[in-house]
C-alpha cells in the first residue's frame, strides 16, 4: 500500500450510528494539537479484513496495525519538527502514521535534521545531526 507524506494517522475503532449519520471517534493520542483543525475535511479510509464486521475482533484488528514496518529505518537522515517534550525531557516528534521519534536534546518547536539510530515496533530513536532555521 503507498501511504501519502499527508497521513496523519491509523488506528483501530468502531463506526457508530447518531442521529442519522456515522461517526468515527479519533483518539487524542493519535494526532497532535495543531495537526488537524477544526471545521475542515479530511479524506477518511475504512479497511475491513472480512465481509463481516463482527467476525473482526478488536485484537485482530490490534494485531493488523502492528504488522506494518515501521517507516522510518536505522541510519536514515530526516528533517523533523520537535512537536512536544516526553516525561524524560526528550523531544518527541511524529512522522507518518503517526510513528513516534524520540530526539534527546532537543526543545518543543525547534526543526533539526536527525539521524535515526533505534527502530522498534512503535517507536524510534535518533541523534541531532544538525539545527536547522525553522524557515529552512
Amino acid at each position: 500500500m503507498n501511504v501519502p507524506d499527508q497521513f496523519l494517522c491509523m488506528f483501530s475503532g468502531r463506526v457508530e450510528e447518531r442521529d442519522g449519520s456515522y461517526v468515527i471517534e479519533v483518539p487524542t493520542h493519535e494526532l497532535q494539537l495543531g495537526d488537524v483543525n477544526e471545521n475542515s475535511v479530511y479524506r477518511v479510509a475504512m479497511l475491513s479484513r472480512s465481509t463481516n464486521p463482527k467476525e473482526e475482533t478488536e485484537q485482530e484488528l490490534e494485531r493488523e496495525h502492528s504488522s506494518l514496518e515501521p517507516p522510518v529505518g536505522e541510519g536514515e537522515t530526516r528533517t523533523v519538527d520537535i512537536e512536544s517534550i516526553g516525561e524524560q525531557g526528550d523531544g518527541i516528534s511524529r512522522v507518518e502514521r503517526g510513528y513516534i521519534v524520540i530526539v534527546p536534546d532537543t526543545e518543543k518547536g525547534e526543526r533539526v535534521r536527525i539521524e535515526i539510530t533505534q527502530v522498534q515496533e512503535n517507536v524510534a530513536f535518533a541523534d541531532v545531526v544538525e539545527r536547522l532555521d525553522y524557515y529552512e
